[in-house]
């Protein structure tokens, strides 16, 4: 599935210096520099990079912005920065090493054909004008390494040889924390396509930390330690970075978003919901003064979603997708794919099985419709329609197939198997035919996939989906041991914990039953407004001692 990032979007006026804590009147300047970032009225607060080169001093603002901009995924800011530098000093190698290096989107999408191009264009101006340095030659070097001219090298070969390049920069170079953050970042990139996936994750960090510790103003020591962690066993690893890192760059809307990816790995809601209100904010201006585009602020919002969900606030979720009208720059097939993306999600965290089976179909690519037919499928089996569910099926299958058969052709790694929401889709299906020890393999299989792989589920992870089905079939015990594995990784899900309070409450155990409503209640503000809160505080209130 494409398990992507929702978005929706709301203009909120809220004033973002006033939630990151930074005076109206305070700057945060790549090395301290004084003065306005070019084509810009005032400066920016981006963090302070250490970024010496050799290029003449007229370039050395931009160079420094250029680099803050990228260390916080603000690309087409940062590809601006780097150009501005490349006109300020026409022999400034470096500057074109920085705009190939926007071009490629770490961890977030991977260059086609055309940008691989583009950006090898910039690598090989780099390369003619011979840098001043040894050191910044490597900076060039690894950046080669990565836009090699080789149509037949898949994705993954390109990150390992980026990697390795930028590990003997590093090691050649130990008091260069630039290089080592960007080492840092290869390994996560390299984590997420699967390769070695904790081991990178724990070596980024491992080499994040005393850069941190050194450096706490650099937005990428803080930036890279938040993805390090991202992962239910090591989120807790990223908190310090996560609550510093919206102040070391609180002109990066993305840099305002970030802490939340840590924050919803802990069950933080209210902070989820705090950094995202403020990134929207941030990401519409940003969208507003041509500095990004509607990518940010959709992010944002997706967050921002799901956060609305766990503490239990239906109707603030269900505006958001009207809502997502309003973000400047969207394009209208951007506006309808998240539209019904949000739909899905809260139809399905909602369990709402008539809403999730009803879902239209999105007029727009075919590629798009994956979510919804996933949902659709789920909705329709729960409601006992197991034909329309099975058709439902068929198409995310169909829709699965012909995605991987391109990714596979684009070089792309295509895992082995079903994707973990066919194998859903189809336990669900068993289920509304009355096979039930199939659908609990399945859904189990789908767990063990889905954590096995670090998934990051788009809504219900799938062991949740198992203990759901356990619990439908009677069977409270199993479905406790469920929840309350669903719990350990995704700490304050509100179903979850709905789920398991069910279960202990028809095993009989009052008092472990009352204490799962009473986390529910206390994840949840007094104007949260989801129906099963109803019945949490009735039973707490009934079973005090």
């Amino acid at each position: 599935m494409r398990r992507t990032s929702l978005l929706a979007a709301v203009v909120l006026s809220v004033s973002v210096c006033g939630w990151l804590g930074v005076g109206v009147g305070e700057r945060v300047e790549a090395n301290g520099a004084a003065g306005a970032y070019p084509g810009r009225g005032s400066a920016e607060q981006v963090g302070r990079v250490n970024f010496p080169t050799s290029c003449a001093a007229a370039a050395r603002g931009a160079l420094e912005k250029g680099l803050a901009t990228l260390h916080s995924f603000q690309y087409q800011e940062s590809e601006q920065a780097f150009t501005n530098a490349s006109e300020q000093d026409a022999r400034c190698a470096i500057a074109y090493w920085g705009k190939a290096m926007a071009l490629y989107h770490q961890l977030w999408d991977f260059p086609d054909l055309t940008t691989l191009g583009q950006g090898r264009n910039d690598v090989e101006q780099a390369q003619k004008l011979n840098a001043g340095t040894d050191r910044e030659r490597e900076y060039i070097a690894a950046a080669a390494a990565f836009y090699q001219d080789d149509a037949k090298l898949i994705h993954t070969a390109r990150v390992q040889a980026y990697s390795l390049a930028l590990k003997k920069l590093y090691q050649g170079n130990p008091k260069d924390n630039e290089a080592g953050e960007f080492y840092a970042l290869s390994l996560i990139a390299l984590a997420q396509l699967g390769v070695d996936d904790l081991a990178n994750r724990k070596q980024a960090i491992a080499i994040l930390n005393p850069i941190f510790a050194e450096y706490p103003n650099n937005p990428g020591a803080a930036h890279y330690l938040i993805h390090a962690s991202d992962e239910p066993e090591l989120a807790s690893q990223g908190l310090a970075a996560a609550r510093a890192y919206a102040k070391i760059a609180p002109d990066s809307s993305h840099a305002i978003h970030m802490p939340s990816h840590i924050f919803r790995r802990l069950g933080l809601w209210q902070e989820v919901i705090d950094s995202n209100i403020a990134a929207v904010a941030a990401a519409a201006r940003a969208t507003e003064e041509h500095r990004g585009d509607a990518s940010y602020q959709f992010h944002a919002m997706d967050f921002l979603d799901y956060a609305y969900l766990q503490s239990g606030q239906e109707a603030k979720a269900r505006q958001l997708v009207e809502e997502v009208k309003s973000v400047p720059g969207a394009s209208a097939a951007d506006i309808v794919d998240h539209q019904d993306m949000l739909a899905a999600r809260n139809a399905l965290e909602l369990q709402r099985w008539k809403e999730a089976a009803a879902l239209e179909i999105p007029i727009e690519k075919p590629d798009w419709q994956d979510i919804t037919y996933w949902t659709r499928a789920i909705g329709a089996a729960r409601m006992g329609a197991a034909e329309e569910a099975r058709q439902d099926t068929q198409k995310l299958t169909e829709i699965i197939s012909a995605r991987r058969a391109r990714n596979a052709a684009q070089g792309a790694t295509v895992p082995a198997g079903e994707d973990t929401s066919q194998s859903e889709a189809e336990a669900w299906v068993a289920f509304a035919e009355g096979k039930p020890d199939e659908a609990v393999a399945k859904l189990r299989d789908a767990a063990r996939q889905e954590e096995n792989e670090h998934e990051d589920p788009f809504a219900v992870p799938a062991r949740e989906m198992l203990a759901d089905l356990l619990l439908a079939l009677k069977r409270p015990s199993d479905a406790l041991v469920e929840y309350k594995a669903v719990l350990r990784d995704y700490p304050n899900r509100f179903d979850a914990l709905y789920g398991a309070a069910r279960a202990a409450q028809s095993m009989g155990e009052r008092r472990a039953a009352s204490g799962y409503y009473a986390k529910l209640v206390a994840i949840c503000p007094r104007s949260a407004d989801r129906p099963e809160l109803h019945e949490a505080h009735g039973y707490v209130a009934a079973n005090r001692d």
